[in-house]
């Protein structure tokens, strides 16, 4: 198998996230950018302050940024995830976590509890690396400069 995920018998179980994916054989590796909780107007979504609303959009946006590279969760490797007020937001950031990935094989994750997003009013962040492995290809297309 092209993908292998796996968490040694030598360290605890994790909660929701695998310690180890190994990508062997011909591989396409696709790095998406951090996605905040905004909608197609750059807005964000929900109340002011409302931690879940901009998670599950954060988690859509990634899900259309895989699309768009003829990926889906399944083919996410590594995830990075930022919460400001991590202590009150972890709880429903693995919620919604939990109903995007594999749960028999979750990709390699860290969280990290932040002040502040770069983006004043961002109260979530999550960036990604999905792997595309076999006959699957990344619909983005190389552009040459002509010279």
């Amino acid at each position: 198998m092209p993908l292998r995920f796996d968490n040694p018998k030598t360290l605890p179980k994790p909660p929701g996230y695998s310690y180890v994916v190994e990508a062997t054989g011909r591989v396409t590796t696709v790095y998406l950018a951090g996605q905040l909780g905004v909608d197609m107007d750059n807005k964000f979504v929900g109340a002011p302050g409302d931690f879940s609303a901009q998670c599950i959009k954060a988690h859509d946006n990634l899900t259309l940024a895989l699309k768009a590279a003829g990926a889906k969760w399944s083919d996410v490797v590594k995830i990075n995830n930022f919460l400001v007020d991590i202590t009150d937001n972890m709880p429903a950031y693995r919620d919604i976590r939990n109903r995007y990935l594999n749960a028999k094989a979750p990709p390699v994750s860290t969280t990290i509890g932040v002040p502040a997003l770069a983006r004043p009013g961002g109260l979530f962040e999550i960036e990604a690396i999905a792997v595309l492995t076999g006959n699957k290809k990344t619909k983005a297309k190389s552009k040459k400069k002509k010279r």
